[in-house]
């Protein structure tokens, strides 16, 4: 039998059907045009705005239409559901709307932020449990409470209506502008809303080429489809946590194979740096995640010149608490923070001579630990040292040889860095 007949694809009257039943709960969001993005490309760069939903993300579109859709047995049961934050926030409040009770599994190093508000969005109507480390981890535990207690699972994205919830969003596009559309950014974490989108796409607008984004340490979906199967991840990067898993949905990875242009992934570092230039420069806050799609299109300037362009900020769920890893990781990519290990003399003086002699007028120390030695010529600190420009660091890193203070550079040692930074 041929396999590719056994795809499920999400039939266009469904989604049709899917934006009629979600349309009183999940806005209309703007499509919108990005002026610094287009110049800077030299193309139409439009973002659309699912970050302005109620609960600030895509993801009420798909588990509204899901949770709508259980007969009277299934909806007095209660429903369970596992999930990094957003997906939950979407279960929560379609709880809260329809009168139904859920269990949310949330990993435990959920941010905050999120924490509160799947609270604020399902109150009563929900009880939040904090397990493992992972989305996956979460996943098992939220599994095995399904089968205990005979209750509906609704997953964030290997399921039927919640892929063509989040197909919706394609409908709104089209339905927004005029102009043929080249291509569509999105974020992939277990693939819903890009399996949702681009089957809707390949029926309304077959050449608009849709390019979905991972984070780099999380490449669940670009691994699967060069492996040619759905492959799962031993381990991977949990920072960008709305796009990481371990492993893609059954359904949704086929689709996405079938119709996907191209997945390319993104150092979580350009992630931040975006993160940071869209809320000084545009005033947009997005999380990592919903940062993704805007963060490729440095790696597609070329093809996407003089093209209509969207990408989807999907989410804005942020915790401001972490700000100085972002600002960190940015800086980083950047090349303009530096660790290193620096061989002090033990002598009086010593650091003075650091400061004056070697660091350059604008670099800046921002991390010194120190533990002197008082039997030994040199004693060791690891000194990090933010620089105005990246080429500076070869220089820097010259005059600290040549003054016998250079002792090793971290940045590119992890398993070092992360012991003593």
């Amino acid at each position: 039998m041929n396999k590719e007949k056994e795809i499920y694809f999400p039939k266009l009257d469904k989604i049709r059907v899917a934006a009629d039943t979600i349309k009183k709960v999940s806005a209309v969001t703007p499509l919108s045009l990005s002026p610094r993005y287009s110049k800077q490309f030299g193309s139409n760069i439009l973002f659309k705005r699912e970050d302005l939903q109620q609960v600030r993300s895509y993801k009420i579109r798909g588990a509204y239409n899901k949770i709508s859709s259980l007969s009277k047995e299934e909806a007095s049961k209660g429903v369970v559901c596992s999930s990094a934050g957003n997906h939950a926030q979407g279960v929560a409040l379609s709880c809260n709307l329809l009168k139904i009770k859920g269990t949310i599994f949330m990993p435990a190093p959920t941010p905050n932020q999120k924490i509160e508000q799947v609270k604020m969005f399902g109150e009563d109507y929900i009880d939040i449990k904090l397990v493992g480390d992972t989305y996956d981890d979460a996943y098992h535990a939220a599994m095995l409470a399904c089968e205990q207690q005979n209750q509906v699972f609704i997953h964030p994205f290997n399921d039927k209506k919640v892929i063509e919830g989040q197909g919706t969003i394609g409908l709104e596009i089209l339905e927004q502008t005029n102009h043929p559309i080249d291509y569509v950014f999105l974020a992939v974490g277990g693939g819903g809303l890009a399996a949702g989108l681009s089957t809707l796409f390949k029926s309304l607008s077959p050449n608009t080429k849709i390019i979905g984004v991972e984070p780099e340490g999380a490449p669940s979906m670009s691994v699967s489809i060069r492996n040619n199967k759905n492959t799962e991840l031993e381990h991977i990067e949990k920072f960008i946590d709305g796009a990481a898993v371990k492993r893609v949905g059954d359904l949704t990875f086929p689709i996405c194979k079938a119709n996907l242009h191209d997945m390319i992934t993104v150092p979580e570092g350009k992630v931040c740096e975006t993160i940071l230039e869209l809320y000084n420069k545009d005033a947009i806050v997005v999380e990592p995640a919903g940062a993704l799609s805007i963060s490729a299109l440095d790696f597609y300037a070329e093809e996407i010149k003089d093209k209509n362009v969207v990408c989807i900020v999907s989410g804005s769920n942020n915790d401001i608490t972490r700000t100085p890893e972002i600002k960190e990781r940015a800086l980083l990519y950047a090349n303009l923070k530096h660790y290193f290990i620096v061989n002090f003399p033990q002598r009086a003086g010593a650091l003075k001579e650091f400061v004056v002699d070697i660091l350059g007028k604008n670099d800046d120390i921002t991390y010194f630990q120190y533990a002197k030695k008082t039997n030994r010529e040199n004693g060791s600190a690891v000194v990090g040292i933010q620089l105005k420009s990246a080429n500076d660091l070869q220089p820097l890193i010259t005059k600290m040889k040549t003054h016998n203070f250079y002792g090793d550079y971290l940045n590119n040692k992890p398993d070092l860095f992360q012991f003593l930074v």
